[in-house]
């Protein structure tokens, strides 16, 4: 099938004539629009351009406010977030300080009631065994009552937790740290008295 050549060239022709024309016919538009301002009709689209961008500013200033309230928002949000967390890394680091002391002064109890058993053996014996029997039992006792005073101090921190400046530092240190070396202390002690006061 052959190509119509002809009617491709007159189609092209015309397109290009179309658009030439537009173009010439645009100044001429453009020179009637500024003649409308002059006129009443053309002061009130003027008029009414004005509104429309005064509308459109007041629109993107309220969506930027928007925005910014909604930033703001997400901020205080993550600060919460944040002072949560603390405050629920404290509490457990409280409670793990509670439950470690409880348990020295379990240990420091059932230590006490377990030589009472062998105390029998050192009453007849000789003074040094009783002493240091003695000595024993006290350092097993200051370290049930140590053990006792720091869950007491631990306790009282947790009640204050919320406080801005509370610190890990007050939920774990202080004279709880002493208990377990008291316990072995007078644990030893009472074993040296065994020791002493052993049949020979």
């Amino acid at each position: 099938m052959p190509v119509p050549w002809l009617g491709l060239i007159d189609t092209l022709l015309d397109v290009t004539s179309l658009v030439v024309g537009r173009k010439v016919q645009r100044p001429a538009e453009e020179a009637e629009s500024s003649a409308m301002a002059g006129r009443p009709g053309g002061q009130l689209e003027a008029r009414m351009t004005g509104v429309v961008v005064a509308a459109l500013k007041e629109a993107f200033d309220r969506d930027a406010r928007r925005l910014e309230l909604e930033r703001d928002q997400a901020e205080r949000e993550q600060l919460r977030a944040e002072r949560l967390l603390r405050l629920e890394l404290l509490r457990q680091a409280g409670d793990r300080e509670i439950g470690r002391l409880r348990l020295m002064a379990g240990v420091a109890v059932g230590s006490w009631i377990g030589t009472l058993f062998f105390s029998a053996r050192l009453a007849g014996g000789p003074m040094a065994g009783r002493v240091m029997l003695g000595a024993g039992w006290l350092l097993l006792l200051v370290a049930l009552s140590l053990s006792f005073a720091a869950q007491a101090r631990v306790g009282v921190a947790l009640a204050r937790i919320d406080d801005p400046v509370a610190r890990a530092e007050d939920l774990t240190s202080g004279s709880g740290a002493v208990v377990p070396v008291l316990i072995v202390s007078g644990l030893a002690v009472i074993g040296l008295a065994m020791l002493m006061g052993a049949p020979t």
